[in-house]
C-alpha cells in the first residue's frame, strides 16, 4: 500500500498552544482489519541549541540540539502495531507484555529497529537499520550510506524515511519550548517547570503518568498518556520508558553498546520524569517499562504545495491566454 498522509486537527487533548504550532498528520501502513495510523508532529526551529539551562530550568542536561526539521511519533508505538505488522508478514519482532492500545514493550533495541525496518521496507522505502536476520545483532553502515545530518550517524541509512528518534531528537520533541532557535527548555515534557500532577490516565495538561503501583497499574493507553509538550507529542515522560536510537556515549560507531533510555514509566517517581534523568541499557535488554516511538523526516510544507500549486494554474492559464 503506497504511503498516505491525512490531515488531522484536535484528534488529542491537551495544551492549545501545542496544537496551533503543530502540524500532525497521520501515516498509514497496511489495509482492512490490519491497518493503523501512525501520527506524526513537527519539530522545527532546525539549529537550535543543546538545553544548558538558559530556559531557567532546574534540571537541564547537554542534549536537544538538532540541526535539522524532523516529525516525531505523537504517541509511544502500541502493541496493536506490532501485532498487526506481524499479521502482514513482519518476522522476529517478538510480542511484548500489554495488548491493544498499551505500549509496546519487552522489547530489544534490535527489535524496536526491526520494526522501524519493516515500516520503512512496507512502504519502499530504505531500511533505516543494517540488522541480521533475526534482528539479533547490528552491522555499521559505511560512511558513504550512512545518516549525515547533524553529524555522521552509522547506525542509520541516509535514506531512511523512519527511525528511532536521536536521543536528541528524542530530547528536543519533548523538552525544547518550541520558541526558536534557542537554547531554552522546559524542565517536563508537559511545556512546564511545574512538577507533573501524577495521573493512571488522562490528557489534562500539566499531567503525566507516573507514580503509580507497579505491580497494579501498567501503562495508560497511548492515547491517554497524560499532557502534551510543547511540540505537541504525548507520553515523553511517564507512561512507559522510551529506548532512543542513540549510544550511551556518542557517537554511534560500536554496533554493541548501550543504548540511551529517556522518559520514565508509570511507576517511577517525580525525579526519574525530569528532564536531567536518562539511563542506558545493552540492545538485547528487554524490559517491561520500556517501549519507543518512531520519528520520520520532514513531510513536504503544505505551505509550499499551495504555493507551487497555485504557480502551477497560474503558468496553465497564461500558457491557455498565449495560444
Amino acid at each position: 500500500m503506497k504511503l498516505n498522509r491525512i490531515a488531522l486537527t484536535g484528534i488529542l487533548t491537551g495544551s492549545i498552544a501545542a496544537f496551533l504550532t503543530a502540524s500532525v498528520h497521520a501515516d498509514i501502513f497496511g489495509s482492512g482489519a490490519n491497518a493503523f495510523n501512525i501520527n506524526f508532529v513537527t519539530v522545527g526551529n532546525a539549529g537550535n541549541g543543546n538545553d544548558a539551562g538558559a530556559g531557567g530550568g532546574l534540571y537541564s542536561s547537554p542534549f536537544g540540539g538538532v540541526s535539522y526539521t524532523f516529525q516525531m511519533g505523537v504517541t509511544e508505538v502500541a502493541q496493536d502495531w506490532i501485532t498487526k505488522a506481524t499479521n502482514l508478514g513482519m518476522t522476529n519482532v517478538t510480542a511484548g507484555t500489554f495488548s491493544a492500545n498499551r505500549p509496546a514493550t519487552s522489547l530489544t533495541w534490535y527489535e524496536m529497529a526491526g520494526f522501524v525496518n519493516w515500516l520503512n521496507t512496507n512502504q519502499g522505502h530504505q531500511a533505516a537499520y543494517q540488522l541480521d536476520g533475526t534482528n539479533t545483532s547490528l552491522t555499521l553502515w559505511s560512511s558513504a550510506q550512512a545518516w549525515q545530518a547533524g553529524g555522521e550517524n552509522l547506525y542509520r541509512h541516509k535514506d531512511a524515511y523512519y527511525f528511532l528518534p536521536s536521543e536528541n531528537e528524542w530530547y528536543k520533541a519533548a523538552h525544547h519550548k518550541n520558541d526558536g532557535v534557542t537554547a531554552n527548555y522546559w524542565d517536563y515534557a508537559t511545556g512546564s517547570n511545574t512538577i507533573p500532577m501524577a495521573v493512571a490516565s488522562g490528557t489534562g495538561a500539566g499531567s503525566v503518568v507516573y507514580a503509580q503501583n507497579f505491580f497494579g497499574a501498567g501503562p495508560a493507553d497511548i492515547t491517554q498518556a497524560g499532557g502534551l509538550s510543547a511540540y505537541g507529542t504525548m507520553g515523553q515522560n511517564g507512561n512507559a520508558l522510551e529506548w532512543t536510537e542513540s549510544a550511551s556515549t556518542a557517537p554511534n560507531d560500536s554496533s554493541s553498546e548501550g543504548r540511551a533510555i529517556r522518559g520514565g514509566f508509570w511507576g517511577d517517581a517525580e525525579g526519574q520524569v525530569r528532564s536531567s534523568f536518562r539511563s542506558a541499557s545493552g540492545p538485547q535488554f528487554e524490559g517491561t517499562g520500556v517501549g519507543f516511538r518512531v520519528a520520520s523526516i520532514p513531510e513536504p510544507s503544505s505551505t509550499v504545495l499551495m504555493l507551487s500549486a497555485g504557480l502551477l494554474a497560474l503558468a496553465r492559464s497564461r500558457r491557455r491566454a498565449a495560444l
